[in-house]
């Protein structure tokens, strides 16, 4: 999946959240998360759907796929 790096970014600093503190949400690598929010790295299909959960936004807002 291609999720949207920037849309990730801005739901993290709206929430004041650290990479960090995302990763450890998320129980994703933060150096992961911080490479998918540069537009370095995807994500699985489960990674999105963990970093979503962890924002409290649908999949469908931090994926660049599902966007029209």
């Amino acid at each position: 999946m291609t999720p949207n790096g920037t849309a990730i970014r801005a739901f993290r600093e709206v929430q004041k959240l650290s990479i960090r503190r995302l990763g450890v949400l998320s129980t994703r690598d933060p150096s992961h998360i911080s490479r998918i929010e540069r537009g370095k790295a995807g994500a699985s299909e489960e990674a999105l759907r963990r970093i979503a959960g962890a924002l409290g936004v649908p999949v469908a807002a931090i994926n660049r796929e599902e966007q029209s």
